[in-house]
């Protein structure tokens, strides 16, 4: 599926209910505001809840800020993706280490913020979901430059 035009990504956390939702939907909004035609999409390391929507929490802070979660709906991080998305991001560290056990030789997963991880806020309090747009944001913009050259 990598003969795509235009480049994609693939957010991933562990359930894919908080941070990867957030950060497809923050790429989603911002890659279109920059002008740049980008596919993105998240899912999570773990099948704990496929099928079900975003944290409400994250659905609640993602729309305080223009970001639209509401369509959102869990699915796990199937092999096939690597050859599916042309950077596939985690979170964190122990997202990247389950990314790496899976890949073929000639996939990099990386981390989203390069060296920084993007903390799990799902048993934290709304500075954690906030912090989660923050980085959401920050990470998002540093793509839109590297796309941009």
């Amino acid at each position: 599926m990598k003969n795509h035009r235009n480049p994609s990504f693939l957010y991933v956390c562990l359930g894919n209910i908080c941070r990867s939702p957030t950060v497809e939907a923050v790429a989603r909004t911002e890659f279109a505001r920059a002008g740049l035609s980008v596919e993105v999409a998240s899912a999570g390391t773990a099948g704990y809840h496929v099928g079900h929507g975003a944290d409400p929490r994250s659905v609640r802070f993602a729309a305080a800020h223009g970001y639209d979660l509401s369509g959102h709906r869990a699915r796990q991080f199937r092999r096939e993706d690597f050859a599916a998305f042309d950077h596939v991001l985690a979170m964190d560290r122990e997202n990247l280490r389950e990314l790496r056990s899976l890949a073929p030789a000639d996939a990099v997963p990386m981390l989203f913020l390069g060296d920084a991880e993007v903390p799990d806020p799902y048993d934290g309090g709304d500075e954690d979901f906030e912090q989660v747009i923050a980085l959401a944001r920050s990470g998002v913009a540093a793509w839109i430059a590297r796309l941009r050259g």
